[in-house]
């Protein structure tokens, strides 16, 4: 017995209801897909490469440089020496610059790449784990873990830069090199392990260190441009300043390097943080090494200077047979010499300002002020000089000479060897408080992440799939349907276990694709279950709809194929005749009827052998173990069934049969198919249209009423046959289904 509750839902409302119930439906295939994408996210985990970070901490201090001598810039005054305040942005672009990063690929040979040949897929996981060769595999190209090569050396013309280069592994610690052309691999030659070896005419030099591989085994070497291995070495290099506010700054430069090996990202890091060390120090000792060079290239003229200005003094002086000069001519000649070392180290001080500042900068401005007051000064001593007597007057200059160049001299002395001192202790404003190090747990890839993602992915895929399945299925899942759209339901039928026990797949000698077909009577076979017990409520609410048709005769239809037309009309008969009537089952589908199957019967000698003349209706019609219930089955399927459907001979047939039994049940073609559906309604006071669960949508049915209504066919109403109990339709439409036992 069925029991149905009404609750419908506007077409243009959610039914969450029902949302639900699809979900509790599928829930093994929501599980099944879940664990499946978990699964995946499991192996995706441990076979994707891992990869490492390695981090080093860097200090910019604000004082340029220490020395035992203080500050350059007390040394030569303001003009030597960078200023004091650091520029930390500077610094961090100065550290990832071509010049920093170049050295470190030349120091640590980054521009050479060797890549094993891996077993597809694992390969990585292989070699990550050190599993050995198996001994079933003595060959083969790819490697395993426990084999490895080292590079001695590997030089190549720059033609040849970015050609890989493919080394096999020999007999003997030898081993076979092939250039990968693009045209085609060609084979350079063989060497042995240790041996610097040559190729190409000397284009390629090759050393291996190393190499422990069964032979056959495969590496690839690549030697890279310094601008590619310097963009690499970039790209997984990052500097960031540690601590800070928007307006101050720490000094603080955390380098972190990654890469698919710890070890070697820590080596790298250890690399880039000491050049980056070596080379501030060489560029704050630049200043001191310029005005050095500077001061060298002066020494020689100011020394000769000197030495003529010593003679010019000398001869002078064995000229006039010696001349004393006055206390005034002293004084003067003392204020000469102050007057001119003052002027000689302004000079000094403005050509190393001229290099780094432009005439209207303000301490050039000051200097040369300073400048113009000495040289006013030494222009009045001058002129006190000129009131003296002649021979004082010559004395006098060239004594100053003399003083004055030897001062000179001997300060560019001391002050050469005080920037030798400064530039010996330089030590820089960069210190390096953590060296590079790298932890043995990969920052990528994050497998506990990974599975989560994964089965959250998977969980969110199959819910997705059953709910667009279920928005996108229009076929009729409640009676309720059929009913607003002008169909009564006769009967709910529900989906049968023991009809599927029933139904086997047969294949025409014609066809290519098998179908299915019923192997028995359901009604027969299972007289208590609830398909059955459906059935026999549609029998009495069928003799009170046939009270009043002008014949015995009932027509089962529907839209499509495949919708169990045949399974009501076959099982609704054989309930008839077990309530005591004489019923006939006709098979009108004589393209693909399959009723006799039913009976375990063969099909020939039916409906068209009877149509056409060639068999009698007393031929036709067989019995069943069914005491009550015969039937006519398709016949041999004929070329012409609908012209056969609309001869004198069918309605003939018809008219003998209702007067032979109580009832004729006939089985057609679908009606959106062929036209056969509307001849046989034309010859039926009643039809009956079968829809599936969830598989016939309500517009469909609609089509196929107007198409019959068009022939004059009228619909007393519908079945809903395969009916579920499912949580989607007992939620949305409140159905429920009962037994009694």
């Amino acid at each position: 017995m069925t029991e149905n509750t009404s609750h419908t839902t506007p077409a243009d409302e959610i039914d969450l209801g029902r949302l639900f119930g699809l979900l509790l439906d599928h829930k093994w295939m929501i599980l099944f897909i879940t664990l499946l994408f978990t699964a995946i996210g499991v192996v995706y985990a441990l076979l994707a490469t891992p990869i490492y970070q390695s981090d080093a901490l860097v200090q910019v201090e604000q004082r340029s440089s220490l020395s035992p001598l203080g500050d350059l810039a007390n040394v030569m005054g303001d003009a030597v020496g960078p200023t004091p305040e650091s520029n930390t942005a500077a610094e961090v672009q100065i550290l990832q610059s071509r010049m920093v990063l170049g050295q470190v690929v030349e120091r640590t040979g980054l521009d050479t790449v060797v890549a094993p040949r891996s077993v597809p897929v694992v390969g990585g996981f292989i070699r990550r784990q050190g599993i050995p060769r198996p001994a079933l595999l003595k060959g083969g190209a790819y490697v395993w873990g426990n084999e490895t090569l080292k590079l001695g050396r590997l030089d190549v013309a720059d033609p040849l830069l970015g050609i890989p280069l493919t080394v096999t592994a020999l007999e003997d610690e030898r081993y076979r090199v092939t250039l990968e052309d693009e045209e085609a691999p060609r084979e350079l030659g063989e060497a042995r392990v240790g041996e610097l070896a040559s190729f190409e005419g000397g284009d390629i030099q090759l050393r291996l260190a190393e190499l422990q591989a069964a032979p056959g085994a495969e590496f690839t070497l690549v030697k890279r441009s310094r601008s590619a291995a310097i963009r690499d070495l970039s790209q997984r290099l990052n500097v960031s300043e540690v601590g800070g506010g928007r307006n101050t700054s720490t000094g603080m430069l955390r380098l972190t390097l990654t890469g698919t090996d710890h070890q070697e990202i820590s080596e790298r890091l250890d690399s880039v943080a000491e050049t980056f060390l070596q080379q501030n120090v060489r560029r704050q000792s630049a200043e001191a090494e310029r005005s050095l060079e500077f001061l060298e290239q002066q020494a020689p003229e100011i020394r000769d200077e000197l030495d003529a200005a010593e003679e010019r003094l000398s001869e002078y002086r064995v000229e006039q047979d010696s001349v004393d000069l006055t206390s005034e001519a002293q004084a003067a000649i003392q204020q000469f010499v102050e007057l001119d070392s003052r002027l000689s180290e302004l000079e000094f001080q403005e050509a190393e300002m001229a290099q780094r500042y432009t005439t209207t900068h303000p301490n050039y401005q000051a200097l040369l002020r300073q400048k113009n007051q000495l040289e006013e000064r030494r222009a009045e001593l001058n002129q006190r000089v000129d009131q003296l007597p002649a021979s004082q007057q010559e004395v006098v200059r060239r004594t100053r000479d003399v003083e004055v160049t030897q001062a000179i001299y001997v300060n560019m002395l001391n002050k050469m060897q005080e920037l030798q001192i400064a530039r010996a202790g330089t030590v820089g404003n960069v210190r390096i408080i953590d060296s590079a190090h790298a932890s043995t747990i990969p920052i990528e890839p994050k497998r506990p992440l990974i599975v989560v993602l994964a089965t959250l992915l998977g969980g969110m895929l199959a819910v997705g799939i059953v709910l667009v399945r279920g928005l996108l299925n229009r076929g009729v899942e409640a009676p309720e349907q059929l009913e607003d759209a002008g169909l009564p339901v006769y009967a709910t039928v529900p989906l049968s276990d023991e009809q599927r026990k029933l139904v086997r797949r047969i294949k025409g000698r014609n066809q290519s694709n098998s179908r299915e077909v019923v192997s028995g009577v359901l009604a027969e076979r299972a007289p208590a279950d609830t398909s059955t017990e459906a059935l026999r409520g549609l029998r009495t609410s069928l003799h009170f709809a046939m009270l009043e048709a002008s014949d015995n005769r009932l027509m089962i239809t529907g839209p499509s194929p495949g919708i169990g037309k045949s399974f009501v009309t076959i099982n609704l008969g054989a309930i008839c005749a077990q309530a005591g009537q004489r019923v006939l089952v006709v098979d009108a589908d004589m393209r693909k009827g399959h009723v006799h199957h039913a009976f375990n019967d063969k099909s020939e000698g039916g409906l068209s052998e009877l149509l056409s003349g060639r068999l009698d209706i007393d031929g036709a019609i067989r019995t069943t173990d069914i005491a009550g219930l015969d039937y006519v089955s398709r016949g041999t399927a004929p070329p012409n069934p609908s012209e056969l459907l609309m001869t004198g001979g069918f309605t003939r047939f018809l008219e003998e049969a209702s007067r032979r039994y109580d009832l004729v049940v006939v089985d057609t073609p679908p009606v959106l198919a062929v036209t056969d559906a509307v001849l046989v309604g034309a010859q039926c006071s009643t039809t009956l249209m079968v829809a599936r669960f969830q598989t016939n949508p309500v517009r469909e049915l609609q089509i196929a009423r107007k198409r019959l209504e068009a022939g004059g066919v009228t619909v007393k109403g519908a079945i809903l046959n395969a009916m579920e109990r499912k949580a989607a339709t007992s939620y949305g439409y409140g159905y429920y289904q009962y037994s009694y036992k």
